[in-house]
């Protein structure tokens, strides 16, 4: 089997005053703390939830 890993860097834009407590837990799972925060994770189902929580927070680009 040869399947590729898809790496996307997310970037934390906004802040969580005002938000939602699960938004804010989502963003701390991810390892986002502080604006301007980036990570780099495998693109895998778990991800993709995590990102489609707080997509209004953060910016996602894929990586090579």
């Amino acid at each position: 089997m040869d399947e590729t890993v898809i790496k996307v860097r997310i970037t934390r834009t906004r802040s969580g005053i005002g938000a939602k407590q699960n938004h804010r837990e989502t963003l701390r799972s991810l390892g986002l703390k502080k604006i301007g925060d980036q990570v780099v994770r495998e693109y895998d189902a778990i991800t993709q939830g995590m990102v489609r929580t707080v997509t209004h927070m953060v910016t996602v680009e894929e990586v090579q």
